[in-house]
């Protein structure tokens, strides 16, 4: 494949992507490490060491049996080593499944039978907990047990002589990621890697990186975002630093010392940098910085104009999701109220339908459910029967989320009729959560709900009705029986309200949320 002069933006696969831009940009800084346990020193690649070392790791995994088309698990955190796992995968043609470190048993377990995975990279132990050992148990349960192998530190190398040739079908389906959905049960969410080369391609067009920026990932990077963004990095050439573990201000210090230009994720980040800057008033926090981006979770208008007045740069938010991870974005063109009171017009290529409840079309202005159609959006679900639920005869995905169109093409969202909560940019189920709290013997009854909340976008709070003769439950005694059960940490409840009986309708007898929701709203 000659790969001297072609652009990257013709590449047709991930991997014809990093080789496009490495042969273009080989001694071009790519990623740059955050050194989580000093003093060892930040590290970092170039585009061409990046192409270099995936090849050999894709000759490593190939030795453990991975071939195109194997599915194969993998639960990282946001590092160097993740990135070139990624790309080696990619390399050889897997299925590669990503799943967020914070989950445990029981989300890896049903991933893991979900996908028929037959391989699982775990960091080992993680902060205080062992995935190695974890994993190790779940595998032998299963009836094919997949081989685990750890991917922190060190990966598995060979010779790239021995590797075949890479594929070259950017549509085949080769990226299950996961999220919440309405259902007790994750749904898998089916991607090619044209449509997320196609998202990286959108975000790209929006935020219009230069090879001079420097950008960052300092969110998990198995969310669907980490791959689009690392789309952008080899589209334009510029790097980002990776941050294992955002905490303020001890994070400042790398984006300090490679001079970061973008920032973002969602909400949570743009609150941080926020709070963060107002202990330094009249210094800037970052001074490179020249623009915070990124959506996934709620944003309140006023965040702009304190964005641009105290941090001293832009802010632009977007709308996106697992099934199409760029949907609408802002631009830097739009004026202060266009970037504070709407989520941008649709990306190119992208379709919006607002329609009312018998799913036909409703005019500029009116209320209704947001339908997608377009090169962004997956190809459907893990389980034909939510492909088939969320699909309507026209092609469109019927999102569940709420919202309306401007006169000018510009999307306001206004709310959604899936009953989920959007913490710190995580998509949670509440019935997930009400399922798992319901085995707790002092729990006769339980509604959660989504609390707004200035950094996380919302709070996750369980309204708990207790059994009859038991003592109280206490918020310490169900977050101890969520780790028993296997609950992700960020699931968990940060508020408890204990009621006597749970609103409910006079028809169906189901519970009333959004009286919880205002009655728990209320200052």
């Amino acid at each position: 494949m000659n790969t001297t002069a072609r652009d990257p933006a013709a590449a047709r696969t991930l991997w014809e992507l990093l080789a496009l831009r490495a042969a273009r940009t080989p001694d071009a800084l790519a990623l740059v490490q955050q050194d989580p346990h000093p003093p060892v020193g930040d590290r970092a690649l170039t585009f061409g060491a990046l192409r270099a070392r995936a090849e050999r790791v894709a000759a490593g995994l190939r030795e453990l049996g991975v071939r195109p088309g194997s599915r194969v698990l993998w639960q990282l955190p946001t590092r160097i080593e993740t990135v070139v796992l990624t790309l080696a995968l990619a390399r050889l043609g897997a299925v590669q499944s990503p799943l967020v470190p914070s989950c445990r048993d029981a989300e890896t377990e049903y991933a893991l039978r979900a996908t028929g995975a037959g391989f699982l990279a775990v960091p080992g132990v993680w902060r205080g907990h062992d995935h190695l050992a974890a994993a190790r148990r779940l595998a032998a349960g299963l009836p094919e047990p997949p081989l685990v192998f750890t991917a922190y530190t060190v990966l598995p190398q060979g010779d790239p002589g021995t590797l075949p040739a890479p594929p070259d079908d950017g549509t085949a389906v080769r990226w299950i990621h996961w999220t919440s959905g309405t259902t007790s049960a994750p749904k898998g969410v089916l991607h090619s890697d044209s449509s997320l080369l196609a998202s990286g391609a959108r975000l790209t067009g929006a935020l219009r990186p230069t090879p001079a920026d420097v950008g960052s990932i300092a969110f998990p990077y198995a969310h669907v975002g980490g791959l689009v963004y690392t789309v952008m990095l080899l589209l334009r050439g510029f790097p980002a630093l990776l941050v294992e573990r955002f905490s303020l201000p001890d994070s400042l210090g790398a984006y300090r010392r490679h001079g970061v230009t973008l920032a973002g994720g969602s909400t949570v980040f743009y609150t941080l940098f926020l709070a963060e800057q107002r202990k330094h008033p009249g210094r800037r926090l970052l001074p490179a910085l020249r623009l915070l981006a990124g959506g996934g979770a709620p944003r309140p208008p006023e965040l702009h104009e304190a964005v641009g007045r105290e941090l001293g740069c832009g802010l632009v938010h977007g709308y996106g999701m697992t099934e199409a991870p760029v949907i609408t974005m802002g631009s830097p063109d739009d004026t202060p109220r266009q970037l504070a009171t709407t989520e941008g017009r649709p990306v190119p290529g992208m379709r919006i339908r607002v329609t009312g409840a018998d799913g036909t079309p409703v005019p500029p202005g009116e209320t209704g459910e947001i339908r997608l159609r377009g090169d962004t959006v997956c190809r459907g679900y893990l389980d034909p029967r939510d492909t088939a639920e969320a699909f309507d005869t026209d092609g469109f995905l019927a999102t569940g989320d709420l919202g309306r169109l401007t006169e000018d093409g510009r999307l306001v969202l206004t709310g959604r009729t899936k009953d989920v909560i959007l913490r710190k940019g995580e998509t949670i189920s509440a019935q997930e959560v009400e399922q798992a709290l319901l085995r707790h013997p002092a729990v006769e009854a339980v509604a959660v709900i989504g609390l707004p909340d200035a950094l996380r976008g919302e709070r996750v709070c369980a309204v708990v009705q207790p059994a009859a003769g038991a003592a109280p439950p206490t918020l310490a005694g169900l977050t101890a029986h969520l780790r028993t059960v296997g609950l992700a940490v960020h699931k968990f409840p940060e508020r408890l309200e204990l009621v006597d009986a749970l609103p409910r309708d006079a028809t169906l007898g189901k519970v009333r949320k959004d009286a919880l929701r205002s009655r728990y709203t209320r200052p």
